[in-house]
């Protein structure tokens, strides 16, 4: 079994990872189980890639384990692209509902064809000898005008798919057919040419 350590201080995106990594044969290791822990790491890239890679060359450095780190976002289409990284501190507070406050307000009066989005996940993987990849997934769906659901995490509740809201789906469901799946299917397969 490969073993990983998972670059998260985040315990809902940490239990998501672990929850599609295990079934996978990986052998999840935690910022938490690491003697000295992992400091949490200044998100300044201008890319999800970038933020990635930064988390999970971190994470590296502290463990000496091979590192897998997600930066993730939702892109809406009529706000360009926002908040997108800036998705967990789009209103300023690092809240939730706060978050998903401003992007319906953002977004008020504007008809379901023009609220498009996608949750995009990329996952870093950074090995002790400098080897590093990333891998893009992405889920597409529109922004309800208000919240579903009290499932999931981030803007979970307004975000729907062909699948259902992701605030309605259990973490199974969610799982597979989520952003951060489709970017693990992707991580699995690249994996294999480092390993």
């Amino acid at each position: 079994m490969d073993k990983f350590i998972v670059a998260s201080h985040n315990k809902k995106k940490l239990n998501e990872l672990t929850r599609i990594l295990k079934p996978m044969g990986f052998d999840v290791v935690c910022p938490t189980d690491i003697e000295g822990g992992v400091p949490d790491v200044e998100e300044n890239g201008t890319t999800f890639e970038e933020n990635a890679l930064l988390k999970a060359r971190s994470a590296c450095k502290c463990s000496g384990l091979p590192a897998v780190a997600d930066d993730s976002g939702l892109c809406v289409d009529a706000l360009d692209g926002a908040p997108g990284i800036y998705s967990a501190r789009y209103a300023g507070t690092g809240n939730d509902d706060d978050n998903n406050e401003l992007l319906l307000k953002n977004l008020k009066g504007l008809p379901k064809e023009k609220r498009t989005a996608r949750f995009i996940s990329c996952i870093a993987c950074v090995f002790p000898d400098g080897r590093e990849f990333t891998v893009r997934g992405a889920c597409e769906g529109y922004i309800l005008k208000e919240p579903q659901g009290n499932g999931g995490f981030g803007y979970d509740p307004l975000f729907m798919t062909e699948f259902g809201c992701f605030g309605t789906l259990t973490p199974e469901e969610k799982d597979k057919v989520s952003h951060r799946h489709n970017a693990i299917v992707a991580f699995k397969e690249e994996l294999k040419n480092y390993i």
